[in-house]
């Protein structure tokens, strides 16, 4: 079965909606592992930090078909898509590999772009999948995050969450 790869993000009413997204994840896809979670300041617009992590799991569902249960988690959790690309959101899913598949169609880019592009998805994944090669650049994503510039972004490692209830274990 494909490993896929989803990030995870919210700035409104963080904690519960992190939970909340694990919970329906896990109903969806089954068992899950995940990154730590990181807060990080809200980038491309004035808005509350961000709480954000990846998590994995293998499933054997065509990637399109898991995009779309990914859209419609987020308009569970009340997510409104606005016509501003960068700003506060109740939940972002987003599918960013599916095996080491590169898909390019009008709705689903996969690797998603946002890999290489943000520290907030980076470094949860090079966490999770050190050793793992980023299908188009052929670099593990230890060495991308290695390599990335961390001027610009002020993020940092949550262990749990601020309810010491840890998310789901690893």
């Amino acid at each position: 079965m494909p490993l896929c790869f989803i990030s995870i993000g919210s700035n409104i009413d963080r904690e519960h909606n992190i939970i909340s997204a694990l919970g329906a994840l896990r109903q969806q896809f089954g068992q899950l592992q995940h990154s730590s979670i990181y807060e990080s300041t809200a980038v491309g617009f004035t808005g509350d930090a961000f709480y954000n992590l990846v998590s994995t799991f293998n499933c054997d569902q065509e990637a399109k078909h898991i995009a779309i249960k990914l859209k419609q988690i987020e308009a569970d959790h009340g997510r409104i898509r606005s016509k501003e690309k960068f700003s506060s959101r109740t939940l972002d899913l987003d599918l960013l590999l599916y095996d080491q598949q590169i898909i390019n169609t009008e709705n689903l880019k996969i690797p998603h772009h946002d890999i290489v592009k943000y520290a907030f998805v980076l470094e949860p994944l090079a966490e999770i999948a050190p050793d793992h090669q980023h299908p188009i650049k052929k670099l593990s994503y230890a060495q991308l995050w290695q390599d990335f510039d961390k001027s610009k972004y002020q993020q940092r490692r949550i262990k749990h969450l601020p309810t010491n209830k840890p998310p789901h274990p690893k």
